[in-house]
């Protein structure tokens, strides 16, 4: 079941994309973290803030608890209450929301075809997908960019959400896309959207590397094996320690290392510095090896889960 709700997901995904926003679960996390941050994040700096540092963590754990009991709850009436072959499907439709690989796949490829039109099209269409500041990049860091994103989120949109999905169920799956979100919207080391977030967004960025730290490996790992061979997994460590993130390092320095180019954040790191300058036709690549990735993690959960049974 867990199964055929994983493939279904996935497949919805393929079809029809992302639901509506007034529809969206992840969206509703959005609000509810707009709306408590807005009151928990100082507007200026006030030093080592233990105090808001607490309010935050506790603002995070109610909605944290809410996303999972309310999942669970989800999850538990359908597998009660209903037929295998209906809770599967229902499952299947819950879990779409949390995953996101047709609009990742989508956007990394519009930043290529905008580039192909003009270096400004190129920026502008990044700035959807980074929060770093596009004016000054050229052509090669726009591509470079656009790759990063795809491999970064190739784990927080689609491995992770599946991995705990198949770990934990639907509540899983919720409570992971609920820590990345809440990660995307306070985790800020200093000032974003007029409110400083060092203490405020200081526990929603250790939960979320918590969450994320068996699926970013998992990522790579699945990177390495579907580049068959192509990255040493020595290398790959050595790449993922240059980051200032313990998670994010893992998914780019492999898809780095697997295409043969070199990525970078302009102020920030370098991975695979020996590598060639990224051309036109390497988001297609890298799109393409982040696809059989998907299909690597398929397989593996799929294998996984009949061996669980069969032992069973």
């Amino acid at each position: 079941m867990v199964a055929a709700a994983l493939l279904l997901a996935l497949l919805i995904d393929r079809w029809w994309g992302e639901p509506p926003a007034p529809l969206h679960p992840v969206v509703w996390m959005g609000r509810a973290l707009g709306a408590c941050g807005a009151r928990l994040a100082p507007a200026q700096s006030t030093g080592r803030d233990l105090k808001v540092f607490w309010l935050a963590a506790f603002a995070w754990c109610a909605l944290a608890a809410m996303v999972f009991v309310l999942s669970a709850a989800l999850q538990w009436a359908a597998l009660v209450f209903l037929p295998a072959w209906c809770a599967a499907l229902v499952l299947g439709v819950l879990l779409k929301p949390m995953l996101a690989w047709r609009m990742l796949r989508a956007e990394v490829l519009a930043v290529e075809s905008a580039l192909g039109r003009s270096l400004a099209d190129g920026r502008s269409r990044l700035a959807w997908l980074v929060s770093r500041d596009v004016r000054r990049l050229d052509a090669v860091q726009v591509r470079e960019s656009a790759i990063e994103t795809l491999a970064e989120n190739l784990n927080d949109s689609v491995v992770a959400p599946l991995l705990w999905f198949a770990l934990l169920g639907l509540p899983g799956a919720a409570l992971y896309r609920f820590a990345n979100t809440a990660d995307a919207m306070w985790g800020y080391p200093g000032m974003r959207g007029g409110r400083y977030w060092q203490w405020a967004g200081k526990w929603a960025a250790r939960a979320d590397d918590v969450l994320s730290w068996l699926p970013a490996r998992l990522t790579a790992l699945l990177l390495w094996a579907v580049a068959r061979g192509g990255v040493r997994w020595g290398d790959l460590r050595a790449q993922a320690r240059s980051t200032p993130s313990p998670n994010g390092g893992w998914p780019m320095g492999a898809m780095a290392l697997a295409l043969g180019v070199r990525l970078s954040k302009p102020g920030g790191y370098v991975l695979n510095a020996e590598g060639g300058a990224a051309q036109a036709g390497d988001a297609g690549r890298a799109v393409d090896l982040a696809g059989r990735t998907i299909a690597a993690l398929v397989m593996l959960v799929v294998l996984g889960l009949g061996s669980i049974a069969y032992f069973k």
